[in-house]
């Protein structure tokens, strides 16, 4: 009889935390001569493989009360239902009440470490009121996994800390990518109009209004068609980017350039003379990752996050994340061809126990 591999995921419909459903299943589907695997989503059209038995539960994203109903309620009677289980996988943060041999969590959402202020609460309360809610439903029913699932080091030591939960039984399973590593530094001075990059959805978390402020510093201070700076936002799509574009629409070099393809974000990245990331939270900080390889500049926020993703990367400046003038120094000396005061940052592994690929990650599941 076939051990039963159980992966939750019915709150997962698009972004990032699709892409790690999809691996999942794709590798899982390669397992499943040894194992019977199903997999709860809410809808199978976005993630189908050959071999997976799916559970369709399209009603529980609704709102956060349905969502706990299936995490506390339904998921149990499933796994009641398809008894033994073996490994039950949720792959959204949360860790449903069920009866299984083993049981693990994926943890994606880092907005219980992100420090909120009035300015949130204006532009996005439920930004606010995820970050606190968070902190509350990782704890329910944690201690109850043999590990979690964490993309860096830093996400680790703090979730351990946080849930009191040992860190040696918390797994590292870097994205795609890994390492923030280039060959060499890679700068010399652009003959058209040097460009800052910064893709980012319009959430208020992301700084926005830092990197604009920093532009219309440096604008002011060395006129106008001197540099250009592209944001992945038309200021059109939320409250917070109208309000962006309403106070920083009249900057010349801010190119309100609105949502970009892979194609096109690739040229981006492949003329732009420097990343500027103000981001004040990211569980990983794709674009650094992404923008490295270049071998250009960098400047991201003092956090850690920035720190463990552009560990590998030739040149990095690190700014206090909400200081607009220390962002437009750093922009100032790109301009100028001086970089001396950016870093090459040495490569880092995280420690054991990691991951480097989904066939190790179950390997230490299962085992």
């Amino acid at each position: 009889m076939k051990k039963t591999i159980v992966i939750s995921a019915v709150n997962i419909r698009k972004g990032g935390t699709l892409t790690i459903l999809r691996q999942c299943l794709a590798y899982l589907s390669s397992l499943t001569q040894q194992f019977r695997v199903v997999a709860l989503v809410h809808d199978r059209k976005l993630c189908e493989y050959d071999g997976i038995e799916y559970i369709e539960m399209p009603w529980c994203v609704k709102s956060w009360g349905r969502r706990l109903w299936a995490e506390y309620v339904t998921m149990n009677g499933i796994s009641k239902k398809l008894s033994p289980v073996y490994l039950w996988f949720s792959l959204h943060d949360t860790t449903p009440i069920v009866k299984a041999e083993r049981r693990a969590v994926y943890c994606h959402t880092s907005f219980p470490f992100l420090k909120t202020d009035i300015q949130d609460l204006k532009f996005d309360p439920k930004i606010v009121a995820f970050s606190l809610f968070t902190r509350f439903a990782y704890r329910i029913n944690v201690h109850a996994n043999d590990h979690l699932v964490v993309q860096t080091s830093w996400f680790r030591d703090g979730l351990a800390k946080m849930l009191k939960f040992p860190s040696e039984r918390i797994i590292v399973a870097r994205p795609d990518g890994g390492q923030a590593t280039a060959s060499s530094a890679h700068w010399c001075a652009p003959t058209a109009v040097p460009t800052f990059i910064f893709p980012a959805t319009p959430d208020c978390h992301k700084g926005f209004e830092t990197l604009c402020e920093a532009a219309s510093i440096l604008e002011n201070e060395l006129g106008r068609g001197r540099f250009k700076v592209i944001l992945t936002i038309n200021g059109a799509e939320n409250k917070y980017a109208q309000w962006l574009k309403t106070n920083w629409g009249e900057v010349e070099a801010i190119d309100f350039h609105g949502f970009v393809s892979r194609k096109e974000l690739d040229r981006i990245y492949s003329e732009a003379a420097a990343l500027a990331f103000p981001s004040r939270i990211e569980t990983w900080g794709l674009p650094i990752s992404e923008f490295a390889p270049t071998g250009r500049p960098m400047i991201l926020p003092d956090i850690p996050y920035a720190h463990e993703t552009a560990a590998g990367a030739p040149l990095v400046r690190f700014v206090e994340p909400r200081s607009a003038s220390a962002l437009a120094d750093a922009m100032r000396d790109i301009l100028s061809g001086d970089l001396s005061s950016f870093k090459a940052l040495p490569a880092a592994d995280p420690a054991a126990p990691v991951a480097p690929d989904w066939a190790e990650l179950f390997r230490q599941l299962l085992s």
